[in-house]
């Protein structure tokens, strides 16, 4: 069973639709009041609605740049319906961020193919604190239940918790990891994990990373010289830079995409901690805002709870 078809069969499972709609339960409640409040006492979606419900998106994190997309679209749509009655406005509200989302953003990880590269290395990006460690072990978990050989790469050598983390990981899941002295050089770590990766015929490496936002320009230094050792090994590495970000922190998540994709080449977003937070639209605007695909969410505390992120399905978990 190739990966795709793994995640494909995980992600279709009931267990994995109630997981999302659990995860979002938060983030449910909070919208839904604030829509609800807005609504009150109106028949049709008027001037009013509108600004309120503008007022209801930025506050669920949802950001102004996107808010400001919706609310235009919705405008549209009452113009050309003439009467529209606001108990229709969740399913206007549901099709409209779904649209947007299919227009503006890349595919989802349904249409990524895993195979063209052995081994397929990722560098795994973020601050510290979002959630990097445990999403690199639930991935490596996902990967290996695939039946891939993955092999992880403990190169965030500035904390000695990183790299206990990442080896309990390593244990817990039943995967290889490459790791130095604390304060060792986080490029020959990457390099040794790759170089590692090859002789062992592994299918997939993952690269931990120093989570620190020192400046822009260490940051670009400091992985730029982590993806030359590794091109050495293996041409065209790494193959996905995955940014991970802490959902329950809102417009600061937005902040820190803009600071690594401007530092990095990032090409795949993971989104953690959705089952804690009220702040789940921030999912919506860095879907949108960025041309980077949201590969990942996580929506437990659970192994299996790192789940692939479908557009049509998380908006409709979210409007349940």
């Amino acid at each position: 069973m190739g990966l795709f078809d793994f995640f494909k069969k995980k992600q279709e499972t009931p267990e994995a639709q109630e997981a999302l709609d659990r995860g979002l339960e938060k983030t449910k409640e909070g919208f839904f009041s604030k829509i609800t409040k807005a609504v009150v006492g109106k028949s049709t979606v008027d001037d009013e609605v509108l600004d309120d419900l503008e007022e209801v998106l930025v506050t669920s994190d949802v950001g102004v740049t996107t808010t400001l997309k919706i609310i235009e679209r919705i405008q549209t749509r009452v113009a050309r319906d003439k009467y529209v009655n606001t108990s229709e406005l969740n399913n206007i509200l549901r099709e409209e961020i779904q649209a947007l989302l299919a227009e503006n953003n890349s595919s989802d990880f349904e249409h990524f193919e895993y195979g063209d590269h052995k081994p397929y290395v990722i560098m795994v990006v973020g601050v510290n604190g979002v959630g990097k460690t445990t999403t690199i072990g639930k991935l490596a978990h996902q990967l290996r239940e695939a039946g891939n050989r993955v092999v992880l790469g403990a190169a965030d050598t500035f904390r000695a918790a990183a790299v206990d983390q990442i080896k309990l990981w390593g244990e817990r899941v039943g995967v290889r990891v490459v790791a130095q002295a604390m304060g060792s050089d986080p490029a020959s770590v990457a390099f040794d994990t790759v170089k590692s990766a090859v002789a062992s015929g592994d299918d997939v490496a993952i690269i931990d990373t120093a989570g620190r936002l020192h400046n822009k320009v260490a940051l670009m230094n400091e992985l730029t010289k982590i993806k030359q050792v590794m091109q050495k090994v293996v041409p065209g590495a790494p193959h996905e830079i995955l940014l991970v970000l802490d959902a329950s922190t809102g417009q600061n998540a937005i902040e820190q995409c803009k600071q690594f994709t401007q530092a990095t080449d990032v090409n795949a977003l993971a989104l953690t901690k959705l089952d804690g937070t009220a702040k789940g639209g921030v999912v919506i605007g860095i879907s949108d805002q960025f041309k980077i695909p949201v590969k990942y969410i996580g929506v437990g505390e659970k192994v299996g709870d790192l789940q692939l992120f479908n557009k049509k399905e998380f908006v409709d978990s979210l409007f349940k």
